[in-house]
């Protein structure tokens, strides 16, 4: 009986499953580190051997990844001129195939942040013998930040780093966006679900929308309209559509951290709109690693201000010492972080932008499934209908970006 039981038991399912998954992620992980690398290098060797011919030159002045801002879900559309694109077309067909790429690329932003985004939920699920959890999330973004400097800092090396740089807003940026993301790490902390957490960041949208209808001279179409309201009604069914006895409840603090963190999404996307306005007119062209290396800077810099402030650096350090589980967890998880970002800019740059919103997309969803899989939640049939609802939404909103940019392609 006790076999069967084993057998037949969601929980020892999941348990299980975890159990075989986990290192399975951390070996692909590992490995998509120490390939990273190797393109990092074999890149900076063509880019000295290029350094003095004159189409190398040209096709780098095209590059997209010229105007990669720094936050992954507000990347632009490239701009690309008709007689560019046969410059751009010789430089991909050099080297490793395109569909090598494209697996390298995918194949390390769903490792590193689907992995990510595991170990951020078990660190704000952590519980101690006495009851206690982490709830230092300005401490966990210093950690984050600092990782994401280091790995900004050896790439920048490796491309050279661009001078003459708008540095205060690079600072606005980064402030705007880990407070953005301190806001999402407080809500998780402050009892939301994970799922519930990252469906109702998809819907980013919204606060922009309302910003731009509120200023004016903005307008949307109906579609538009139904794809932010799925999300955001998918959420809110997902949020109270979980059996009775799950693990984790949605808490009123919770999801006004979250709307928050919206809020901030929007105020980021606005300065990094400024600071591509500012770079254009210093006509300077910033590197991926650039944006790298000084957003994760002014990012860092708030946080450990702000944390200080709070009194986070000091308990946050001992809840660390007392516990060296989290502690792993969070070493992982900034590892993850900065990795994760590597492999956007390896994408982007030899994508076209709108192939990076795909697969970011898509991972959301994998991760929110993933989460209610392997991490105990338990939703009842009206829980999964909000979630098809949500998906739903994401899914048509990234349709409706591919049918703009066929039609855009067209016209050109």
């Amino acid at each position: 009986r006790h076999f069967h039981h084993q057998l037949t038991s969601p929980f020892s399912f999941r348990k299980r499953s975890r159990h075989l998954l986990m290192p399975l992620c951390r070996n692909i992980f590992l490995f998509l580190i120490a390939l990273l690398s190797l393109l990092s290098s074999v890149t900076a060797a063509d880019n000295n051997n290029n350094s003095n011919n004159p189409s190398a030159r040209a096709a780098a002045l095209v590059n997209p990844s010229a105007t990669l801002p720094p936050s992954v879900d507000q990347l632009p559309q490239a701009q690309v001129l008709p007689a560019q694109t046969a410059a751009m077309s010789e430089v991909v067909k050099t080297g490793i195939p395109d569909w090598a790429k494209l697996l390298i690329g995918a194949g390390g932003i769903y490792a590193s942040f689907l992995y990510y985004g595991s170990l951020q939920e078990d660190v704000f699920r952590y519980t101690t013998a006495d009851g206690l959890q982490f709830k230092q999330a300005w401490f966990l973004q210093v950690l984050e930040a600092l990782a994401n400097v280091i790995v900004g800092f050896i790439g920048m090396q490796f491309s050279g780093p661009t001078k003459g740089l708008p540095l205060r807003m690079f600072g606005v940026s980064g402030a705007a966006q880990v407070s953005a993301k301190a806001c999402t790490s407080l809500a998780l902390a402050n009892g939301l679900s994970f799922p519930v957490a990252t469906l109702a960041k998809s819907g980013k949208m919204a606060p922009v929308m309302a910003g731009s209808l509120l200023l004016g001279g903005a307008s949307y179409t109906v579609r538009e309209y139904l794809q932010v309201a799925a999300i955001i009604l998918g959420t809110a069914i997902v949020s109270m559509g979980k059996k009775k006895g799950g693990s984790t409840s949605s808490s009123t603090i919770g999801v006004f951290y979250i709307v928050m963190s919206l809020v901030l999404d929007g105020v980021t996307a606005g300065c990094q709109k400024r600071l591509k306005m500012e770079t254009a007119q210093k006509g300077v062209k910033p590197k991926p690693y650039d944006f790298m290396f000084w957003t994760n800077l002014f990012m860092c810099l708030t946080a450990v201000v702000i944390a200080a402030g709070l009194g986070e650096i000091q308990t946050g350090w001992a809840f660390c010492q007392g516990n060296p589980e989290i502690w792993a967890n969070i070493i992982k998880f900034s590892i993850c972080s900065a990795v994760g970002q590597s492999f956007i800019f390896y994408t982007i740059s030899n994508f076209d932008p709108l192939v990076l919103s795909t697969v970011t997309t898509t991972r959301k969803i994998f991760s929110v499934l993933l989460s209610i899989f392997l991490k105990g939640h338990s939703l009842s049939a009206t829980g999964w209908s909000g979630i098809l609802l949500a998906c739903g939404g994401i899914l048509s909103e990234l349709e409706d970006k591919t049918k703009g940019k066929e039609k855009h392609v067209h016209k050109a």
